[in-house]
């Protein structure tokens, strides 16, 4: 009789510990970005500081665990001519899933469109954190999309691989 209980008690520790798993990766540690992260910026051509842009019905999401959690969602008047006239643009994007209620950001609809050329993506700035740069897309119709990724520096720096002089130096905390 005693191995059904213990049995019974592992079950439940196992079913608690999942549950408890599965919110704190879904919702637990997400909360609205902060004032400072609700402006779209984007990255002049020929400058290294980025400039805001005309941006309305921000949404943003952003989490203190990982610098890579961030994703915003918003609208803009500005024309995808004026914005590659005037913007350092990205050939390749890929958006990072966001979290299933955050449902102004479905990454699988944000990389069809780059795809298909009815989005271009753009550098909003770089090294937001160490190795991390915030993408820009935005779409014909003046829908835009933000999210954090990884760049060279930040590729090399969490698969151990040596980082080199062209990489800036990391804050130590």
């Amino acid at each position: 009789m005693s191995g059904k209980i213990v049995g019974i008690v592992i079950m439940i520790s196992a079913l608690l510990a999942g549950g408890a798993l599965y919110y704190l990766q879904v919702y637990g540690f997400y909360e609205e970005a902060s004032a400072d992260l609700q402006q779209v910026q984007l990255l002049p051509l020929g400058a290294d500081t980025p400039v805001p842009i005309l941006a309305e019905n921000i949404e943003a999401i952003d989490a203190d665990s990982s610098p890579i959690r961030f994703r915003a969602c918003f609208t803009t008047p500005s024309s995808l001519a004026m914005l590659t006239e005037t913007y350092v643009g990205l050939e390749r994007a890929v958006p990072r899933n966001a979290p299933e209620w955050f449902a102004c950001f479905d990454a699988a609809a944000i990389a069809e469109e780059l795809r298909a050329g009815t989005a271009l993506a753009f550098i909003g700035e770089k090294n937001v954190d160490f190795g991390v740069d915030r993408i820009v897309a935005i779409t014909q119709d003046g829908r835009g999309y933000i999210w954090h990724e990884l760049n060279d520096c930040g590729e090399k720096a969490y698969d151990g691989t040596i980082v080199g002089e062209e990489c800036p130096r990391r804050e130590s905390n």
